[in-house]
C-alpha cells in the first residue's frame, strides 16, 4: 500500500527563473472546444501598448479545476484578510474592465 502511495507521486521541478515569478496585472482568456488560452498581460502606466508576458493553454478539464482551485483559494484568502473589492462591478453587460487609468502619469 505505502509502495502504491509513492508511484503515485510527481516530483515536480522547479528551476530558480520560473521561481522568481512573472508580474500580470491583467488576464485574456479565450477559448475553442478544445483548449482554453490564458494570456498573462504586464499593462504599464501611461503606455499604450502591453505584452503578453506568458500564455497558458488549458484543457476544458484542467480549466474547470484551475477555477475551482481559485475559488477554494479566494475563499480562504477572503476568510482572513476580508473580500476582495470587485473592480469590473461584477462584468455586467459591458464585460470586464480593463485597468487602463493607473492615475496620473509622470513628465520628464
Amino acid at each position: 500500500m505505502e509502495d502504491n502511495k509513492k508511484s503515485n507521486q510527481i516530483d515536480i521541478q522547479l528551476s530558480e527563473e520560473v521561481a522568481q515569478g512573472t508580474y500580470s496585472n491583467l488576464a485574456v482568456i479565450t477559448h475553442s472546444s478544445s483548449e482554453f488560452v490564458v494570456d498573462f498581460v504586464r499593462i504599464m502606466p501611461g503606455v499604450p501598448k502591453a505584452d503578453v508576458k506568458s500564455r497558458v493553454i488549458l484543457t476544458p478539464e484542467h480549466a474547470k479545476r484551475l477555477m475551482l482551485a481559485l475559488q477554494d483559494n479566494i475563499s480562504k484568502f477572503e476568510s482572513v484578510n476580508g473580500p476582495i473589492k470587485n473592480v469590473d462591478g461584477g462584468q455586467g453587460s459591458q464585460g470586464p474592465i480593463i485597468p487602463m487609468g493607473f492615475g496620473p502619469t509622470g513628465q520628464a
